[in-house]
């Protein structure tokens, strides 16, 4: 969700690109269905596997997966408190999207404005949240 909503709102400040620490074999029908209430199409995407990835093509990682991720990354890691959708309602789903929407306008915003540095530690990100 955090990849299709930063791609509408700030395509000129965000290349977003997503990936799990276990990630599911397809998108999950009601994440399709409620970005789409948003006017969202996902299109073809897969989720991917954090390990497929190289953590220094990015600025900054986002981590909602409720776990710590390896110090080892060398880059920021912001960490977004969402609770997982999986399994539960159709309002839940709802309600983690808005909860997302929110947390990556305010990231857009940040950026937009001069106060995003990627050389800040994940516990000061955290704390101007």
């Amino acid at each position: 969700m955090a990849e299709a909503l930063a791609k509408k709102y700030g395509t000129d400040v965000i290349v977003a690109s997503s990936a799990g620490l276990s990630p599911a074999l397809q998108t999950h029908v009601m994440t399709r269905a409620v970005l789409k209430e948003k006017n969202v199409d996902l299109g073809d995407h897969l989720p991917r596997r954090l390990a497929d990835l190289k953590p220094s093509n990015y600025d900054l990682i986002v981590n909602m997966s409720g776990s710590k991720l390896p110090d080892n990354l060398g880059v920021p890691v912001e960490n977004w408190p969402v609770a997982d959708p999986m399994g539960r309602s159709d309002d839940t789903f709802r309600k983690c999207r808005d909860e997302i929407e929110m947390l990556v306008m305010r990231l857009i915003l940040r950026i937009r404005t001069g106060k995003f540095d990627k050389a800040i530690d994940s516990q000061a990100a955290s704390s101007r949240q």
